[in-house]
């Protein structure tokens, strides 16, 4: 029976942070029993079309999906364990944000079944917080973390950095406080300026200035070397954990295999009928929820992934993985040899730089090529 990973959406949010270009939406007032109900029957729906899997995650992104209430989460996690046959160990994540509110609600959702939290944390700086658009307090993260702690096995947190200013010690010593909570899993992201966002009128206007290249790269290497010294590993371009602790949920997103998205803006990729079906939900919450009323779902768009684009999704994914991307898991999704979608001058050049390494079995992108991945891929891949 083929594996299955599940997303669900909850799109709303308490304030849209000027960073964030997620599709999440700020509501005075939130339907919690019509947008339950449209989740579980498009849940239901889904099910029907792509029969029987083996469920190996559940993920409530967002959005912030703390939000909502932990009775639908229960359900929901009722009901996908109903439709899809799980795993042993199945991993249920749930994304918070760590205000009070959102950490008084934590035991709930344990109760409902969630057994991994992802906290939002951001920054433990103050000024920083703020200027992120985050509705938490240091203090608040903090609490946070330890209510986490002691109601969950797993508990992971995100940071960002080469925030405008930020110095190198700085965010050394942030980052050490933040390891010194014994986290297992950090996802720590570089702050980008994304299209559409606040951040990017701010940025056009010269009002936000990012770190300089050279900068941002000592930045990375810091994380890097602060990590290991709490036994945490690059797994991933963003993300640290100790042997064994990665995300199992995530994990099928960068290995290119099976995961139904449920939910405003949710995507999948499935394979039904040997064929690979790219699907997307529509974006805006309420619209979304009178097509699941009308139809039982509310797909915007769903096409066929030809095996070329196949490949490139697989090795965009893959080359983020520490692991890399193996020849054969390669042939056996897309049907095209790892080789062949490789530009035999650039990879060439690019183990001569030590940026990559390739021995015929396992493509993979060093630490110095993981930090130039996007230049990399852009000349790499054919």
């Amino acid at each position: 029976m083929q594996d299955l990973a599940l997303y669900i959406h909850w799109p709303f949010c308490l304030a849209k942070c000027p960073y964030c270009d997620f599709n999440s939406h700020v509501r005075e007032r939130i339907d919690q029993t019509r947008f339950a109900a449209s989740l579980r029957r498009e849940l239901a729906w889904e099910a029907a079309r792509i029969g029987p899997r083996r469920l190996v995650s559940i993920f409530f992104g967002g959005g912030t999906p703390s939000l909502m209430e932990p009775q639908t989460a229960a359900d929901l996690i009722a009901d996908a364990k109903r439709l899809f046959p799980p795993v042993d160990d199945l991993e249920i994540t749930l994304e918070a944000n760590p205000t009070s509110v959102e950490a008084a609600r934590l035991a709930a959702f344990r109760d409902a079944g969630i057994n991994r939290v992802s906290l939002g944390v951001q920054s433990l700086n103050a000024e920083d917080l703020h200027r992120l658009g985050r509705q938490h307090s240091v203090a608040q993260a903090i609490a946070a973390l330890e209510v986490a702690r002691g109601l969950f096995s797993r508990v992971s947190f995100d940071l960002i950095y080469a925030r405008p200013g930020q110095s190198l010690a700085a965010w050394r010593q942030e980052l050490r406080q933040a390891l010194g909570f014994g986290g297992e899993h950090l996802s720590l992201y570089q702050l980008t300026i994304e299209p559409g966002t606040a951040y990017e009128a701010l940025h056009r206007r010269g009002e936000i200035v990012l770190p300089e290249d050279e900068l941002a790269a000592e930045l990375y290497d810091a994380t890097g070397e602060e990590a290991a010294r709490f036994g945490l590993l690059p797994y991933e371009v963003s993300n640290y954990a100790k042997p064994g602790q990665e995300s199992r949920h995530n994990l099928v997103y960068w290995r290119y295999s099976d995961y139904a998205g449920i939910g405003p803006g949710a995507h999948g990729r499935l394979l039904l009928d040997g064929k690979l079906h790219a699907t997307t939900r529509h974006r805006a919450p309420e619209p979304w929820a009178e097509l699941v009323e009308a139809h039982g779902h509310g797909t915007r768009g769903e096409e066929l992934v030809s095996p070329v684009d196949q490949a490139r999704e697989m090795l965009l994914m893959g080359l983020r993985l520490s692991e890399g991307v193996r020849a054969d898991r390669f042939l056996a999704r897309t049907g095209l040899p790892l080789e062949d979608r490789l530009d035999p001058h650039t990879l060439r050049a690019a183990e001569e730089a030590h940026y990559v390494t390739w021995d015929g079995a396992v493509l993979r992108a060093t630490g110095e090529g993981r930090k130039r991945l996007d230049a990399l891929l852009a000349a790499l891949v054919c």
